[in-house]
């Protein structure tokens, strides 16, 4: 079987292909041969070697493989060969584990797929996972927000996020730095995208709703622009940042909300991995985001496909920031 490997922990070159032993299911497990393999940020900080759960070494990262069972082991009773599913690393012991051609997991791990849904469009689903945890109050956001700012419009998770504000009738404004992501966020259902590196960003998300602001504002690039997501809510609003790609803010957040106090401003650090030890409101998440797709209320973007023994070029793509929706590799 092939995989990609992280031996040493470096930059792109430091995916290994290597070739490993045909991975068989024992009792209670089940084998998922990969058609379509997601590849995100997580994967980075694997292959770096940064990231806070990092599965011992050599690793193999990949977050969500979507594929077809089979082969089962004993005492299997929840899955059959030919059972179309997705893998998410949020259900597995250790995270990672999916660039390769199969894993083995234990039958409670896959998710069920209807056909409606392509096996290329599944591994979307763990975006729009997470961005349902993000709006639905699970993240501190407000259930009656009128409107919403997502910075990094065009980035896999915000294609979702903004879908799925759009889907519960929210006004939703992004931020993308190039014409070309700007409009890739246009047509994945944004009202409105700004380019952040102009001075008056918040200025104009207050003139696109009627001097508010917006009630929530989802930021997973840090720096200055978290600063500028402040400065763009509403009263009571919420600020919630779940990555930091261009590092934190220098400016000192305490210090800016205690300027802005007469909004009574709420900053909220969010990641996936509070559900870690409750399975049962994760399961529901991805559920629930599975149901959205196959209904067609939120649709995944066109992937940008790679094979699985290029997964070097894939990781250069996202290091240098060109990546619009996912990129999946296929074996």
């Amino acid at each position: 079987m092939r995989a990609i490997q992280v031996q040493v922990p470096g930059g792109p070159e430091a995916l290994t292909l290597v070739d490993l032993p045909e991975p068989q299911p024992g009792l209670g497990q089940v084998r998922v041969r990969a058609r379509a393999i997601g590849v995100g940020r997580p994967d980075v900080l694997i292959r770096n070697g940064t990231y806070k759960w990092m599965p011992p070494l050599p690793a193999i990262p990949g977050a969500e493989m979507a594929g077809v069972v089979d082969a089962v082991g004993e005492g299997v009773t929840q899955c059959k060969p030919g059972d179309r599913v997705l893998v998410s690393a949020r259900d597995l012991p250790v995270r990672g584990g999916c660039y390769a051609e199969a894993i083995v997991v234990s039958e409670a791990a896959p998710y069920h797929l209807p056909a409606a849904i392509d096996l290329a469009d599944a591994v979307s689903l763990p975006n729009l996972q997470l961005a349902q945890a993000l709006l639905l109050g699970l993240a501190g956001g407000r259930l009656s927000a009128r409107s919403v700012l997502i910075t990094g419009a065009a980035g896999g998770v915000a294609t979702m996020l903004g879908q799925l504000a759009k889907h519960r009738g929210l006004q939703v404004i992004g931020t993308a730095r190039s014409e070309e992501k700007r409009a890739y966020a246009l047509v994945h259902g944004f009202d409105a995208v700004l380019d952040p590196a102009q001075p008056d960003l918040a200025a104009q998300v207050k003139t696109l709703t009627e001097g508010r602001g917006v009630d929530l504002a989802f930021d997973p690039i840090g720096g200055r622009l978290f600063i500028d997501c402040l400065h763009a809510l509403a009263p009571l609003g919420t600020a919630i940042s779940y990555n930091v790609v261009a590092g934190p803010p220098s400016e000192d957040v305490f210090k800016v909300l205690r300027s802005l106090l007469g909004r009574s401003l709420a900053v909220r650090c969010f990641s996936m991995h509070t559900f870690d030890e409750e399975a049962s409101a994760r399961r529901a998440l991805m559920q629930s985001a599975i149901d959205l797709m196959a209904q067609g209320a939120v649709r995944a973007p066109r992937p940008t496909r790679m094979r699985l023994d290029q997964a070097r070029d894939a990781h250069s793509v996202l290091d240098a920031g060109q990546t619009q929706g996912k990129i999946i590799l296929e074996p």
